[in-house]
């Protein structure tokens, strides 16, 4: 089971902050994020480390399903 975080209304930084913080604790992460900057911030941090990030758009939020594999989260 993957760590699931809401990050739904967070101003940024904080998605990318709960991001990085989730991953820390977890190689498999879910973040639901509420826009497209929020999305493209969590993305760019996820990938730049070395881990994937798969997109799926609901009606409810912008679900980010992130596999941290080797990424170094500093």
């Amino acid at each position: 089971m993957p760590k699931v975080v809401d990050a739904r209304g967070l101003p940024c930084p904080q998605p990318v902050i709960s991001t990085r913080k989730a991953l820390a604790e977890a190689d498999h992460v879910v973040i639901i994020v509420d826009n497209e900057i929020a999305q493209r911030n969590v993305t760019r941090m996820v990938e730049k480390a070395g881990g994937t990030v798969r997109v799926e758009k609901r009606d409810d939020g912008i679900y980010l399903d992130i596999n941290r594999g080797a990424a170094v989260l500093e």
